[in-house]
């Protein structure tokens, strides 16, 4: 089977048709890029992506990282691949020129991640986590902290790592209990343990380096006690030179997938001389992790669509090769067999997976763009852009993770029988695809972040922000006939979420907030349907203007395909609001007055 883990023509529509990516170049401090240079960039990371990182996308799963007792060996592969992508400046491709980076668009730099991470998602986390603590760093630590830990991480010597997580405390912040001594000396020592930090210890590198959560003593409790440290494994001295900082590895984890990305259990401090130097403000972590946390979540939803849309491509080619059957018509068995791709129920399963993945994609370069026009904009425009954004984040990284895995079960079912063997690749697309609902935030988590506090941030605020560009979505897709009865069902779709809205705010304002968020996850994924569904709205509007232009840049079959999907979408997900418009209302708190002691042992 060939190597084709994307859509380059999708991938070029989304950016240029549908949400304009030329606005973005037309700001002045994205002027340096336009439909030439994107362009080139993007054939750039294609032969990255299919030079170095899908030809060992299988072999990384076979062979994943072994815990050595002291670190963690990974693949061979991925020591070179970290220096020639940062060779090409990609680590720091997001940041400003005037510290070496290239000031490149994040809706641009997404939608090269997206190419990297379907070809091969465990290989494209190393420096994606070390691009995420660079701008920790840059953002809110002194210049000198920069300037000793910044230029290694941006050489792809040192990688860098996000380190939240402990034994006790995952989803719960508020317990994180590795503690922070102040010295003298312009350090802290470190003591405690984290858990489940990706990349967290590997022999690809020379160093790794923490951005570390921990509490200072005797600071208040909660996460209004958090602290940000940079807490490297190996300190530079006043000469430069590296010493152990303390920071053991003590395992690595074996995952179900994702297996070429190593999982580090930690342990600081054992000796007592583990350093961390103080990132920002005492007591301020949390809000400098949560000025990165909507990137983080949307590179979570963006690496799920790209694993889906891997799987989707292979089972989309496996299909139009496999013969199996014939028409449910013909009764003649001389008949040569058909490509199952002919029968309808192989139709539904690829015409999901195809909703799905470019559905998913499309919300994704949307808020990519959206992070481009809040560092580049000010006063109202800028706030009603923040607000766009705290909307869709939760929905970004969710509907991407959770129906990521339906997706991927849906390639596997299409090869059958094959498809549940590791001799073909989409057993282990499921596999991969599995954290993703975990990660940067649970679907719990991120249902209860929607409910409880983005819709209602600044008195609704937020929520008004995106309704309104969904109504003026509706409004303008009127406008073309094709469009018209799909225009209604959103329209009726979005009544419906203000309805349902105020029917759970209502318990908020009694004061009953068990009541009120207990089917906060029903309520995501009720939202995202919406959203979805206005995706699909929006790409139906940029097929019409490319019929109606006639400019020939996109194929007729390419166009149909978008009709065809969005009417599938409308007709056999956006449905399922009604349903689970029912639950919602109807559930009485279930699960709240459900008892632990009825369930049995």
């Amino acid at each position: 089977m060939a190597t084709i883990f994307y859509s380059e023509e999708n991938l070029k529509f989304l950016l240029q048709e549908v949400h304009n990516i030329e606005e973005i170049f037309s700001r002045n401090y994205f002027s340096d890029y336009n439909s030439e240079s994107m362009n080139i960039i993007l054939d750039t990371a294609k032969n990255i992506a299919s030079g170095m990182m899908y030809p060992y996308f299988s072999e990384m799963d076979k062979n994943p990282p072994e815990y050595t007792g002291s670190t963690i060996r990974v693949h061979s592969s991925v020591k070179p691949f970290l220096e020639k992508f940062a060779e090409g400046g990609w680590i720091n491709a997001s940041f400003p020129s005037d510290i070496g980076g290239q000031q490149m668009p994040f809706i641009l730099f997404n939608a090269c991640m997206f190419i990297f991470a379907s070809a091969n998602y465990s290989m494209s986390v190393y420096p994606g986590l070390t691009s995420g603590a660079l701008a920790l760093i840059y953002q809110f630590a002194t210049r000198e902290l920069y300037q000793i830990f910044a230029p290694s991480m941006i050489a792809g010597k040192w990688q860098g790592t996000m380190a939240l997580t402990e034994p006790e405390a995952g989803s719960s912040l508020t317990d994180v209990k590795t503690m922070a001594t102040p010295t003298n000396k312009g350090y802290y020592l470190i003591k405690g343990q984290k858990t489940f930090i990706s990349a967290g210890d590997h022999d690809a590198v020379e160093n790794i380096v923490h951005l570390m959560l921990a509490r200072i003593k005797d600071a208040p409790a909660g996460v209004k006690g958090l602290s940000l440290f940079i807490v490297p494994k190996y300190r530079p001295d006043e000469n430069g030179k590296l010493i152990f900082n303390d920071v053991n590895c003590t395992g690595c984890y074996h995952k179900m997938g994702y297996k070429g990305a190593p999982i580090a259990q930690l342990s600081m401090g054992e000796a007592d001389d583990c350093r961390g130097y103080l990132v920002g403000e005492p007591n301020k972590g949390l809000s400098y992790m949560f000025h990165m946390m909507n990137e983080a979540r949307i590179n979570v939803g963006l690496g799920a669509a790209a694993i889906a849309g891997a799987a989707y491509q292979t089972s989309l080619e496996y299909a139009k090769e496999r013969r199996q059957g014939r028409k449910i018509t013909e009764k003649n068995p001389s008949v040569p067999q058909i490509p199952i791709i002919q029968h309808a129920d192989i139709k539904r399963m690829l015409l999901k997976q195809k909703a799905i993945v470019e559905g998913s994609l499309s919300l994704i370069i949307q808020t990519g763009k959206l992070v481009d026009l809040i560092n580049t904009s000010t006063g109202e425009e800028k706030e009603k852009c923040e607000l766009f954004l705290e909307m869709l984040t939760p929905i970004v990284k969710t509907y991407p993770a959770e129906m990521g895995v339906v997706s991927t079960s849906l390639a596997i079912q299409c090869l059958g029988g094959y498809g549940y063997s590791s001799e073909f690749p989409v057993e282990q697309y499921m596999r991969d695809s599995r954290i993703h609902p975990i990660h940067e935030g649970t679907t719990g988590i991120q249902g209860m972040d929607l409910l409880g506090r983005k819709v209602t941030m600044k008195n609704g605020a937020a929520a008004k922000v995106y309704m309104t560009e969904i109504y003026k979505t509706i409004a303008l897709a009127k406008q073309y006939p094709s469009l018209i009865s799909y225009a209604e069902d959103l329209d009726k779709a979005a009544a419906l979420w203000q309805e349902v809205t105020g029917f759970l705010i209502q318990f908020a304002i009694k004061g009953d907030i068990e009541r009120f968020l207990a089917d906060a996850t029903l309520f995501l994924e009720f939202s995202s349907l919406i959203c979805i569904a206005w995706q699909w709205l929006l790409q139906g509007i940029a097929v019409q203007n490319s019929i109606n232009n006639s400019s020939g840049s996109y194929s007729k079959d390419f166009l149909e395909g978008k009709m065809h999907t969005l009417a599938y979408f409308f007709r056999y997900e956006l449905t399922g609001i009604y349903a689970l418009e029912k639950s919602i209302r109807g559930s009485d708190g279930l699960t709240v007055s459900m008892q632990e002691n009825y369930f049995e042992d």
